[in-house]
């Protein structure tokens, strides 16, 4: 078992000493969260914010709410409690509970001015994740595990607990007289996490244990981050960012660059522009490399030109996204004089008639057809990529490409 010091020293080192003191800190009101939330405040280091996510899937959802607001009250914490109506969800539930927890918590976290948000995974949560995503044949990217920090949504998530059980962190809060609640569909085996868990279970007799397969993450890891520094160093050579595109060279498909690393290059690409977690099909991206040519793949539009492949996002990927302005659109986080009324969405076609000096961008039509622009119901406001600004400015949310590359 890990002795408590060190839990308490590993949270305090988990973030860096320039790190701003203001960290908001996801907690649910499971073993592992509560853990987290006390852990940091015993730092003495931070400016805490507490916030729940209430899925709208089970009716104790409510009582465990509120069960995390009078645990942060007595600490001093304030907390928020944000609701989705994951009873509507069709498909990958638990996928979509997960996308909406870190698109709601993105978003209150940016309203309340905080840049880093800190989540309870654990040792245990890597190692499931490990297995199953052995049970889709993922590649090394995959199985190198859940990323101790990353970006999204204009905000940097912390996982600090990765090396730590979620024996360790309840026994913890046991001898501190901390109580926490227990999410029944732990044990529910529609899901693939309960059913990895049991399968960690099953494999312990052989000496396959959390301990172990967090072993291997690591070891993986070294290796992923081996040929990630491959890959910057190609991206910095022939690898440019516009308006939100990755604009590649020819070079870096030359016949003396590693298979892999063209594949890794495409795939890092497709990702950052599409915002998707994962990469195309491994086919679809072998069809590609094969015959680089316009085409349409994983939400973006490949574009081939001279000397260069160019890849932008898809207009009808975002053709129906609109979103009130103030929030983040597909990628974009645009900022100027928002008033009521104001909305974001694609400019297409119609609005890059209102655009009389979009050639003088230099930016591809396909470019500005899926940019971000600032409407008042059917009347163009702006259209910052396209050169009509009025005050607004568009900026890519989720840090540069050549950032991505890198697990953090």
């Amino acid at each position: 078992m890990t002795a408590p010091r060190v839990l308490e020293d590993l949270a305090r080192m988990a973030f860096s000493p320039d790190m701003p003191v203001r960290v908001g800190v996801a907690v649910s009101g499971g073993g592992d969260s509560m853990a987290l939330l006390h852990l940091l405040h015993a730092t003495g280091r931070f400016q805490l914010q507490a916030v729940t996510v209430d899925h709208g899937l089970r009716p104790e959802a409510k009582a465990e709410a509120d069960f995390v607001a009078r645990a942060c009250a007595r600490l001093g914490v304030g907390q928020a409690t944000l609701h989705w109506q994951g009873a509507a969800a069709r498909g990958n539930l638990m996928d979509q509970a997960r996308r909406a927890r870190l698109s709601l918590i993105g978003d209150w976290a940016r309203a309340q001015g905080i840049a880093h948000v800190a989540l309870g995974h654990t040792a245990d949560d890597q190692a499931e994740t490990f297995l199953m995503r052995l049970s889709r044949a993922a590649g090394l990217e995959g199985l190198s595990g859940m990323r101790p920090r990353f970006e999204a949504g204009g905000v940097t998530w912390h996982r600090p607990l990765l090396a730590v059980t979620r024996a360790d962190l309840r026994a913890w809060l046991s001898a501190r007289d901390v109580p926490w609640v227990d999410d029944p569909s732990n044990d529910n085996l529609r899901f693939d996490r309960v059913k990895a868990r049991r399968v960690l279970a099953a494999l312990a007799p052989l000496g396959i244990g959390t301990g172990t397969i967090t072993t291997v993450v690591g070891h993986l890891a070294q290796a992923e981050a081996a040929l990630c520094a491959d890959l910057d160093r190609l991206v910095t050579a022939h690898v440019t960012e516009a308006a939100g595109d990755v604009v590649i060279e020819a070079a870096a498909f030359a016949p003396d660059v590693h298979p892999e690393m063209r594949r890794r290059l495409i795939n890092a690409a497709l990702i950052w522009v599409s915002g998707a977690d994962y990469a195309p099909r491994a086919a679809k991206v072998s069809g590609l490399l094969a015959d680089l040519r316009d085409r349409t793949l994983h939400g973006c539009r490949v574009l081939a030109g001279p000397g260069q492949i160019r890849i932008t996002r898809e207009f009808r990927a975002v053709a129906g996204l609109r979103v009130p302005a103030g929030q983040i659109w597909d990628r974009w986080q645009l900022g100027g004089p928002v008033r009521s009324g104001l909305t974001i969405a694609a400019l297409g076609l119609e609005g890059l008639r209102h655009c009389p000096d979009w050639r003088a961008t230099g930016l591809p039509r396909a470019t500005l057809l899926a940019s971000p622009a600032i409407w008042a119901g059917a009347q163009l406001v702006a259209a910052p990529l396209a050169g009509v600004e009025n005050g607004w400015k568009a900026q890519i949310a989720r840090g540069s490409f050549r950032r991505s590359l890198f697990r953090r």
